[in-house]
Formats: structure tokens, sequence, C-alpha cells
């Protein structure tokens, strides 16, 4: 416990060189990686979500990748290609890894990317592996995708379908700084001229053993039934939701629950951990009905709902 508190305070403190007033995304984001799942971040142009994931990367040493979503990006954009070389004399035929085979893959604007392209995305986000042609390339672990997208612009767009949006574990809400906040970030990137240096805080084999501690945080029975209580109602109450959550979600919020615990340094899983991460790992994985909407409900009007009646 005492060493991952020492490690997570040490990023926190190192990241707030670069990025200020968002930690409760940065920890949701930490939360994620130690339960070993694919985060989407939703926010507006400017909050530092790209800066964000980079340093995160740079403070790991993990191998960061970024590809930027447009309407022609095709599959193999992502996955890599087939390339025709020539060697010794002889024409063969050589997979060319694309920017997928990575540790921390940033897809800025997802929802701009067809979803032929998107599709692609699936297997590599549940199977950790990329089918091209006949053969079948298993990616770098760990392994981390970090979907961003723009909820005011959607013109142009593809929504995600159910079935990608469940391969996230946490759908995190990106907010506006406060107003002090915002002025030391003024301070930040107009007073300094040369670049801010991150130490490196972690290596890959700290990333698996700090994973291996998540699962490993118990649970109590009684919460863990609450935790099957909150999803089930999601299937239940017809009047505010038409479509639930599936298992998947069950056993996303345990493991985040777990993380969250680990992270705060403790060695046991809280009522208030399964409360506070509900909102992100349900908000992407319900689907309001015209009722609800027509109230003029948020899926978090929603989910606050769920857990009063749970």
């Amino acid at each position: 416990m005492k060493e991952v508190k020492e490690k997570i305070d040490q990023i926190f403190q190192e990241i707030k060189k670069i990025i200020v007033g968002q930690d409760e995304v940065i920890k949701q984001i930490l939360v994620a990686i130690l339960s070993d799942s694919n985060v989407l971040l939703e926010g507006y142009p400017g909050l530092g979500k790209t800066t964000m994931i980079k340093t995160l990367a740079d403070l790991m040493d993990l191998q960061f990748s970024r590809i930027q979503s447009t309407p022609d990006l095709m599959p193999s954009d992502i996955t890599g290609t087939y390339v025709l070389e020539e060697t010794d004399g002889k024409r063969i035929f050589k997979f060319h890894k694309g920017p997928i085979f990575g540790n921390i893959i940033l897809i800025d604007e997802i929802n701009r990317a067809t979803p032929k392209t998107q599709s692609a995305l699936l297997e590599a986000m549940q199977e950790r592996q990329v089918t091209v042609g006949n053969n079948t390339f298993s990616l770098d672990t760990p392994f981390f995708v970090l979907a961003t997208q723009n909820p005011i612009e959607q013109e142009g767009t593809y929504p995600l379908p159910e079935a990608q949006t469940d391969r996230f574990l946490m759908k995190i809400n990106v907010k506006y700084p406060n107003f002090e906040e915002e002025e030391k970030i003024v301070d930040i990137y107009t007073n300094i001229l040369s670049k801010v240096e991150i130490k490196k805080m972690f290596e890959k084999s700290l990333v698996f053993r700090f994973q291996k501690y998540a699962r490993q945080v118990p649970i109590a029975r009684d919460l863990k039934r609450r935790v099957l209580k909150i999803v089930n109602k999601t299937r239940e109450m017809q009047d505010l939701i038409e479509y639930g959550a599936s298992p998947r979600a069950s056993i996303g919020l345990i493991i985040a629950s777990k993380a969250n615990a680990l992270i705060d340094g403790r060695n046991y899983v809280s009522k208030q951990d399964i409360e506070k991460l509900a909102y992100p790992v349900l908000r992407h994985r319900i689907v309001l009905n015209f009722e609800a909407e027509r109230k003029g409900m948020t899926k978090d009007d929603a989910i606050t709902e769920i857990l009063r009646k749970a």
C-alpha cells in the first residue's frame, strides 16, 4: 500500500508542473491503467487532454502513439500494412506496424473516424491483438486505448456503437478549470520559455505489479452485491432507461473500485469507491428513454437516481 501511494503521489507532483486543475480526471485515468482497461474522455477543445495523456506516458516510461481520427482514416492506417520490399534480389511482403503497436494509444476525436475504421479498434481493445490478412499480431503490453471526443461539434462525426463504447471501462467528462486554476495555467504557459522536464516515475514492470495489487484488494460480499444491484437497476428502471448495462459493467465497477482504493492507500473497497466510480463506469453504458430526455435528464442524473434506489 505504501509503495503504491508514494508512487501515485509522485506522479501527481510531477504532472502538476504541466497540467493544472484536472486532478480527478488524472486519478480516474490512473484507476483505468491499474485496472488494465481503456478510457473514453469527453471534453471541449483546449482542456489539455492530449498533453495529459502524453505526460502520463512519459512518467510511466511507456511508448506513446497518437492517432488523429479523420473521415478518410483507413483501418490499415491504424493496424499497419504489408509493403513490398526488395531484399537480396528478392521481393517479399513485409509487415510494417501501425501506431496501434504501442503502450498508451491516444485516439483523438475518435468519433470522426468512420465505423469501418472504428471497428478495427475493437479487436485491439478487447483481445490485445490485430489481424491483418491471414496473420494475427500480438500487441505490446501494457496496452491502453485513451480516446477523446468533442461533445459540441457533431457535424461530420460517427457516434460510437454500443459494442465499442462497452469496451471502455470509463467515460470521463473533462470540465473547464476554475478561475484560480486557469490563472495558474496562463502563468505556466506564458512565462516559461524552456520545456518543463518530467522525471520518469514508473517502469513497465511496476505497472504490471500495481495491476496485480489492485486485483488483490478485497471487497466485502455486501459491497459486491451492491454493485450487482446498481447494475441490475439500470435494466429495471424502464421509466428512465431504455437499455441498461451489461455484466461487463459489474466487473468493471468492482475492478475500478479496487484500483481506486489502492490509489487512496487503502487495502479495502468502501461504499464511497463504488458510488464515486459508478458515474464514469455507467454513463456510457446506459441509454435514456424518450421520457427521461424530454424531462431534460442527463445520464448522470439517472445514475444518481439509481444509486438512491439500489
